[in-house]
């Protein structure tokens, strides 16, 4: 079975606008990954290191403003549910395969290191920037902040100057 076409890019940036809005309508505020993940790590320090959890004041401040743990967090569920939805979208699209992208002279140890290390430096910057790119960039422009709007042209402008040195690991020029 042939895969079907992507989206059209204009269709799907104003269908994730309206979610954006809807989010800010019924939530309060606006769409964001990293708090989940944030939420999955204080609950693993706790149960793993507890002596570690209780003395610390990132923790202790973190968890008394959200309460309960990462499964009363709807931020925990929006991920869940981000994950799930694109499975499914995979699977009727027929877009569901175990190939790694990358250039013809990467080995698949360099390509999966360089992710590894860009995902952990992304992760790293979100809390470093108080949220992600949704948080920060998207809900954060949808209400003109300032800060979504520097922190918007900081990722597409740092991408565009790093895409170059990079582009080798998943363009392939064969």
């Amino acid at each position: 079975m042939k895969s079907k076409p992507y989206m059209n890019p204009y269709a799907a940036g104003f269908l994730l606008g309206l979610v954006l809005l809807a989010t800010i309508y019924i939530t309060g505020r606006g769409l964001g990954a990293s708090g989940a993940f944030k939420s999955v790590t204080v609950e693993t320090v706790k149960t793993v290191a507890p002596n570690h959890h209780a003395s610390s004041e990132f923790y202790s401040s973190y968890e008394e403003s959200n309460p309960g743990g990462p499964l009363k967090s709807w931020l925990f569920w929006e991920v869940l549910g981000v994950f799930v939805g694109a499975f499914i979208s995979a699977l009727l699209s027929n877009r569901i395969n175990l190939r790694m992208e990358r250039g013809p002279n990467v080995t698949h140890r360099v390509r999966v290191a360089a992710a590894v290390l860009g995902g952990a430096l992304f992760g790293f910057g979100s809390q470093f920037g108080r949220g992600c790119t949704s948080g920060s960039a998207l809900s954060g422009m949808a209400v003109m902040s300032f800060g979504g709007i520097i922190t918007m042209l900081a990722i597409f402008g740092s991408a565009y100057m790093l895409a170059y040195f990079f582009r080798n690991l998943w363009i392939n020029r064969g």
